[in-house]
C-alpha cells in the first residue's frame, strides 16, 4: 500500500511529459499557420499567441496555489520557472538549433522583460507586494500590449497585395490546433505537477522550494516543449519570442493579478537570492543577445550550465 502513491505520482509525471510535447506540437503548428493566414511574423505570435498560451500554467499553478495553500507557491513557481525559461528552455533550444533574435524582439520586447524583472525586484525590496505593486505591474503590462498591437498593425499595413494574395486564409483548423494544443499543455502540466508535488512533500521538503524547483520546471516545459519544437522544425522565431513573451506575462501578468488579490509576503531568503538570480539570469540573455544577435550552441551551454548550478544551489 506505502508503493502505491509513489507510482502513481511517477505515472502522472509520465503522463503530463507526454501531453506536454503534443500539446506543444500542436500549438505551434496552429500559431505558424495562423501567422502566415493574418501577415504575423513568427517573432511576433512566439510573443503573443504562444507565450501567452504557455504561461497559462504558471498562472492556474500561482492563482490556485496562493489561495489553497500559500503566496511562496506562487512566488516561487514564477520566479523559478522565469530562471528555467531562460537557462534551460532558452540554453536546451539553442543546442538543438542556434536561435536568432529579430530586431523586433530585441528592441520592442526584451526591454520589458528586463523592466518586469527590474519592476518585481524593486516592488519587492520591501518584504512584501500589495494591491499598489499589483496595479503597476499590471500599467506595465498595458503598456506592453499596447507596444504589440502598434507592431501588428505595421506589420501587417506593410504587406503587400501580392504578398497576401500568396499567403493562405486562416483556417478553422489551425485555431482548434491552438486550442487542443493548450488544452493538452493545461492538462500534461497538472499531471506533472501533482506527480512531482507529491513526491517532494512526501520527502519533506517546503512550499517555497516546491515552488522553486518541481513546480517552476513543470510550468515551463509548455515553453521547453514549444520552444524545443520550433527549433527542431527552423522556426527559431518562436523560440526567443516564447520566452521573452512568457517571462514579461509571467511577471506582469500574473504576479501583478495575484498581488491585487492577495497580498504576497517575500522572505529574506528570496530577496537575497532568487531575487539576484532573476536579474542575473536576465542580464545574462541580453548580453548574449547583444553580443551577436543570435544565442549560438555555445551560449546555450552556457545558459544550461548557469541553470544546473541556480537548482544545485537551491537544495538545502
Amino acid at each position: 500500500m506505502p508503493l502505491a502513491a509513489p507510482i502513481v505520482d511517477v505515472l502522472l509525471l509520465a503522463a503530463g511529459i507526454a501531453l506536454l510535447y503534443a500539446g506543444a506540437e500542436l500549438l505551434v503548428k496552429g500559431a505558424a499557420e495562423l501567422a502566415l493566414g493574418f501577415g504575423l511574423r513568427a517573432s511576433t505570435v512566439g510573443v503573443t499567441v504562444v507565450a501567452f498560451a504557455t504561461t497559462t500554467p504558471e498562472l492556474f499553478v500561482t492563482l490556485v496555489g496562493a489561495v489553497t495553500v500559500s503566496t511562496d507557491i506562487g512566488l516561487g513557481a514564477i520566479l523559478g520557472s522565469n530562471v528555467a525559461n531562460i537557462g534551460l528552455v532558452l540554453g536546451v533550444s539553442a543546442l538543438i538549433r542556434p536561435l536568432d533574435v529579430t530586431e523586433t524582439v530585441l528592441k520592442s520586447h526584451v526591454p520589458f522583460m528586463i523592466l518586469a524583472a527590474l519592476l518585481l525586484v524593486g516592488l519587492g525590496l520591501d518584504g512584501r507586494l500589495g494591491v499598489v505593486d499589483g496595479v503597476v505591474l499590471l500599467a506595465a503590462l498595458v503598456a506592453f500590449t499596447w507596444v504589440v498591437l502598434r507592431r501588428i498593425q505595421r506589420t501587417q499595413a506593410s504587406i503587400s497585395a501580392a504578398e497576401r494574395d500568396r499567403m493562405p486564409d486562416p483556417a478553422l483548423l489551425d485555431v482548434g490546433y491552438i486550442v487542443g494544443g493548450l488544452i493538452a499543455l493545461l492538462a500534461g502540466s497538472s499531471w506533472l505537477i501533482d506527480g512531482g508535488r507529491g513526491l517532494l512533500i512526501a520527502a519533506g521538503f517546503s512550499e517555497l522550494f516546491i515552488g522553486l524547483t518541481v513546480l517552476a520546471l513543470g510550468t515551463s516545459l509548455p515553453e521547453l516543449a514549444a520552444s524545443a519544437v520550433s527549433a527542431v522544425r527552423g522556426e527559431a522565431e518562436f523560440s526567443v519570442g516564447n520566452v521573452v513573451g512568457s517571462n514579461i506575462y509571467n511577471v506582469l501578468a500574473v504576479i501583478g493579478v495575484l498581488a491585487v488579490i492577495t497580498p504576497v509576503e517575500i522572505s529574506v531568503g528570496v530577496r537575497s537570492f532568487e531575487f539576484p538570480a532573476l536579474v542575473a539570469f536576465t542580464l545574462l540573455v541580453v548580453a548574449l543577445m547583444l553580443r551577436g544577435r543570435w544565442i549560438s550552441r555555445a551560449d546555450g551551454a552556457i545558459l544550461l550550465g548557469a541553470y544546473v548550478a541556480f537548482v544545485y544551489l537551491l537544495f538545502p
